[in-house]
């Protein structure tokens, strides 16, 4: 029999720490567990050491994601070992994609696990404590029956408050395409979307809590289809200008889309709206047709060459990152040359890059004609040196230039805040504390490897007004 853990009745003052691995629908999700747990008891902790509940909020996109849970939860065991020696309990739980994936084997191979939750069952978390705390092992990983969404509590005001003027709103889940290297539609599901009335409240409750700037996230957000206002599928150019109306809400993003995605109607939502920031996430994974075809993409490097110039005509200004994947198999030298290519066309401004690694149950998975690890590495070096030198060149032809930067922390250094430009990059600046949460004109002065540095452009008594009024605006929401 385990050692018996207070259940959800009797979890006043317990301690959750929440590892996050992963993308930002992760991060999203972390938020969402801690606010499931809010009322049974927990409250969020930063050091692992302390908690009487440790979740791991796993990935399955990067490579080993599986083993790199294994190893953690090998530490992990010995932290509960400690703390066992001190009286004291603790519970252990997996959560997200490689829950998902393989939450049978974690249970089965790791005994320090006392509960595993797929990312659709993340509302059951508080029934699930309470079951772990008496002695079973608590499994759930198959997809429900109702929409995941309807299941999803508001964060209250007083926690978004505590996260700062930025915020991640999930609006679209899961994925159709079945890209043969993708295991999201497997661990996510079909596409699911948000209905829009509930985006909008709460959105709008964010933007009471102080939220100037969201992130609406999808593992294909640019296939959103809620239900509308007026009872008709949205798209998420409608679902923006609804969401740009609010008033309060200074910037809207938007992230991962699919290039098969992208219509007419969202290229023109990046002209028409200013608070839609001039940065678009559009992953492309391979230049190579031949490779793209057998990655299941769906379209050509050409079909994203022209749509990225109708994208730029609507917004010149506008940023462009992507994914990419080296060593697909079959991948030949050519087919590697066609990538470089593609991003030297393009012009990115960031990128994520990897080497691939086939995730059981794809399609990829059983693909032959695999490329050997050293010529991988050997491309993935490539390419990232010619997308640094692209990065580097985008953060220089901001040096000179004057736009708003939303500041979201203080910086590491004294006097120095740290905020995000339109193009989401860091921009430090030494500025007063009272300013946080605002959002100021910054000229940029020179540029570090990943971010930017520049000076407030106005003076201190249009920044001290502009201030008090956002404050203004705060003491009166709460």
């Amino acid at each position: 029999m385990r050692a018996n853990t207070p259940t959800a009745k009797t979890n006043a003052n317990k301690k959750v720490f929440i590892k996050t691995y992963g993308c930002q629908m992760n991060v999203y999700d972390s938020d969402r567990m801690a606010d499931a747990l809010a009322p049974a008891g927990f409250v969020p902790t930063r050091d692992a050491a302390d908690a009487d509940l440790i979740l791991l909020n796993t990935c399955h996109i990067r490579e080993k994601a599986a083993e790199k849970v294994y190893s953690e939860l090998g530490r992990l065991r010995k932290l509960k070992g400690e703390r066992a020696k001190a009286g004291k309990d603790t519970m252990i739980g997996v959560a997200g994609c490689v829950a998902q994936a393989e939450g049978e084997e974690i249970a089965r191979r790791a005994d320090v696990v006392d509960l595993v939750v797929g990312p659709q069952s993340y509302q059951a978390l508080p029934e699930m404590v309470a079951r772990a705390g008496r002695g079973e092992r608590v499994v759930i990983t198959e997809f429900p029956d109702e929409d995941k969404f309807d299941s999803i509590a508001m964060t209250p005001k007083k926690i978004l408050a505590s996260r700062g003027p930025t915020a991640f709103l999930t609006v679209q889940e899961g994925c159709d395409k079945f890209c043969t290297f993708c295991v999201v539609p497997y661990t996510r599901g079909a596409e699911v979307s948000r209905d829009v009335n509930k985006v909008l409240t709460e959105a709008r409750t964010m933007v009471e809590a102080g939220v100037r700037e969201i992130t609406l996230l999808g593992q294909n957000v640019n296939a959103y289809h809620g239900e509308g206002l007026d009872g008709s599928p949205w798209s998420l150019a409608k679902l923006l200008h609804a969401l740009a109306e609010i008033d309060g809400l200074w910037r809207l993003r938007y992230t991962t889309s699919h290039p098969r995605d992208m219509d007419d109607d969202l290229i023109a939502a990046h002209r028409d709206l200013p608070s839609v920031m001039p940065y678009l996430h559009l992953p492309v994974q391979s230049g190579s047709d031949r490779i793209l075809q057998a990655m299941n993409r769906r379209h050509t490097g050409d079909d994203y060459r022209r749509l990225i110039d109708r994208i730029r005509a609507a917004q010149p200004d506008l940023a462009i990152s992507g994914d990419f994947i080296v060593g697909f198999p079959g991948e030949t030298e050519q087919d590697f040359n066609d990538t470089m290519q593609l991003i030297r066309d393009v012009e990115y401004a960031a990128a994520f890059s990897f080497k691939y690694s086939p995730r059981p149950g794809t399609p990829g998975a059983l693909l032959d004609d695999h490329v050997p690890d050293a010529v991988m590495t050997e491309r993935l070096h490539a390419l990232q040196a010619l997308i640094t030198e692209q990065q580097r060149a985008f953060q220089e032809s901001r040096i000179g230039r004057t736009f708003d930067v939303l500041f979201e922390k203080k910086g590491r250094n004294p006097g120095q805040l740290v905020g995000r430009s339109p193009w989401l990059q860091p921009v430090n600046v030494q500025a007063p504390e009272r300013l946080l949460r605002t959002m100021q004109p910054v000229t940029i002065t020179h540029t570090g490897s990943n971010s930017l540095f520049g000076d407030l452009a106005e003076s201190d008594n249009h920044a001290a007004l502009h201030d008090a009024q956002v404050m203004a605006q705060l003491e009166t929401a709460s």
